[in-house]
């Protein structure tokens, strides 16, 4: 299994920077290998990615979320397996470092080859460094869940 670990420093409040990672469907504008995500329920979204030319779907459950602190999840059926944890902390009133932690199983050739060269990794930090564009242009949240997830 692969494992990925990035950070980036935003300059927004931690508040705003998690309400914006609770608006999933608003994902594709800053990941990019993201096509949609329908979120079903508080605690369970539909993924379809196209990842090297490859499309996949699947499902994942939030199996914990703490206001301004931290969302993580692990997929549940479809094309793909991974687990991750989004962690937020407060630098200052005006600035937080938002964490990404991903778990995941390389699919085909592809994916293997990519895992180990490190794209995926470097994938994850551009999608950092997109999140960190659009949180910091809009200078606000699009939105916020601020529901306590615990299982």
């Amino acid at each position: 299994m692969a494992q990925i670990t990035e950070s980036i420093d935003v300059s927004v409040p931690v508040t705003t920077a998690y309400n914006q990672w609770t608006q999933f469907e608003s994902f594709p504008e800053f990941l990019d290998e993201v096509d949609s995500i329908t979120q079903t329920d508080e605690t369970h979204t539909h993924w379809k990615v196209t990842v090297g030319g490859v499309t996949r779907e699947f499902d994942a459950e939030i199996t914990e979320q703490h206001p301004d602190e931290r969302v993580a999840w692990n997929s549940v059926g479809g094309d793909t397996e991974h687990a991750g944890v989004v962690t937020f902390h407060k630098l200052t009133d005006n600035s937080s470092r938002v964490t990404v932690q991903l778990d995941w199983e390389p699919q085909g050739l592809v994916e293997k080859a990519g895992s180990m060269l490190g794209m995926a990794s470097h994938a994850v930090k551009k999608d950092l460094e997109n999140f960190k564009k659009l949180i910091e242009a809009q200078g606000t949240s699009t939105g916020g869940w601020r529901g306590d997830v615990s299982k």
